[in-house]
């Protein structure tokens, strides 16, 4: 015979919507990194372009 049983507790019952989720304003330390991060990005791709660009031009000689 076992010493202990367990019961199934169900979840609350919700009542009503719930309240909308309010946007918090990032804050100024994220809006710089971001900033960093996008002029990273646009570095990187420009260079990967002119690497693409001098191959071909390589590719056609």
């Amino acid at each position: 015979m076992p010493v202990f049983t367990f019961e199934k507790i169900s979840p609350p019952v919700r009542r009503g919507p719930l309240p909308p989720i309010v946007k918090k304003q990032r804050g100024v330390i994220v809006q710089i990194l971001d900033r960093f991060v996008e002029a990273r990005v646009k570095r990187s791709l420009r260079k990967e372009e002119r690497l693409i660009a001098h191959r071909q031009r390589k590719s056609a000689k």
